[in-house]
C-alpha cells in the first residue's frame, strides 16, 4: 500500500513537472490570458470590472520599457533572472533592521504574477525560483519583459500597459511620454493604493527619480 502511495506521489510530481514546463514553452508564444491574481481579485470584488488588454511588445512605448527597468530592476537585461548583489544588500539592510527591502527581479515578479499565488511563503519563493529559472532558459529577455508588461497589476483591477495607459491616461500603450510611463513605474510597489494620475507628492518624488534613472541608462538594449 506504501508503494502504491509512493509510486502515485512521484507519478503526480513528475506530471505537474511536464506541466509546468509545457506551460513555461507555451506561453513563450501564446499570450497570457489571465494570472492567478487577477482571479483572486475577481473573487475578493466581484464589483470590480478586469481591465486587461495584451498588445505585442511593439505596441508598447519604450519609455514604459525603459521606466519600468530603471525602477524595478536596473540589471534586468544582464543578470540570469537573480540579481546576487541586490539580493546581498537586502539582506544586510535587513540585518540591521531598517525597513524590510525586497530584492524580487523583473523575471521573478513574471513567474510569480504568471504562475503562482500572491502570498509569501518560502513555499511559493521556492515554486518562484523554479519558474524564474524555466522562463530563463526558454523566454528571451524580451518576452519575459513583454510578459511582464502584460501581465502586472498597474492599478486597481488594472493589469497591463495598454489598461493602464488608457485608464491613468485616456492613451494607448504606445504614445506614453517619458513622465507618463514613469508615473505608472512609480505606483507598481502598491498599485491598489497609489495613483499614476493625480499623482500624489510621494509618487511625484519617485516619478523624478525613475526619470533621472532613465536618463542615466539610456536607450534599452535587450539582445
Amino acid at each position: 500500500m506504501i508503494k502504491k502511495i509512493f509510486r502515485f506521489i512521484l507519478k503526480l510530481i513528475g506530471i505537474l513537472f511536464l506541466f509546468s514546463i509545457f506551460m513555461v514553452i507555451l506561453y513563450k508564444w501564446v499570450p497570457v490570458p489571465f494570472t492567478p491574481l487577477m482571479a483572486i481579485r475577481y473573487f475578493e470584488n466581484p464589483q470590480e470590472d478586469i481591465r486587461h488588454d495584451w498588445v505585442e511588445m511593439e505596441e508598447i512605448s519604450q519609455n514604459l520599457q525603459l521606466a519600468v527597468i530603471a525602477s524595478e530592476d536596473q540589471n534586468f537585461p544582464t543578470h540570469n533572472g537573480f540579481d546576487m548583489e541586490a539580493i546581498e544588500k537586502a539582506i544586510e539592510n535587513n540585518k540591521k533592521g531598517k525597513r524590510v527591502r525586497g530584492a524580487s527581479t523583473i523575471s521573478q515578479q513574471t513567474a510569480k504574477n504568471v504562475f503562482l499565488w500572491p502570498q509569501r511563503s518560502w513555499l511559493r519563493k521556492g515554486f518562484e525560483v523554479y519558474f524564474t529559472f524555466l522562463i530563463e532558459i526558454f523566454w528571451s529577455k524580451e518576452r519575459i519583459l513583454e510578459v511582464y508588461l502584460n501581465s502586472i497589476e498597474m492599478g486597481k483591477s488594472i493589469y497591463g500597459a495598454e489598461a493602464a495607459a488608457q485608464a491613468w491616461f485616456n492613451k494607448s500603450a504606445t504614445g506614453l511620454s517619458q513622465y507618463e510611463a514613469a508615473a505608472i513605474a512609480a505606483i507598481l510597489p502598491n498599485p491598489r493604493q497609489y495613483s499614476a494620475n493625480p499623482a500624489s507628492n510621494y509618487i511625484q518624488q519617485r516619478k523624478s527619480w525613475i526619470v533621472r534613472q532613465m536618463n542615466n541608462l539610456g536607450r534599452l538594449n535587450l539582445e
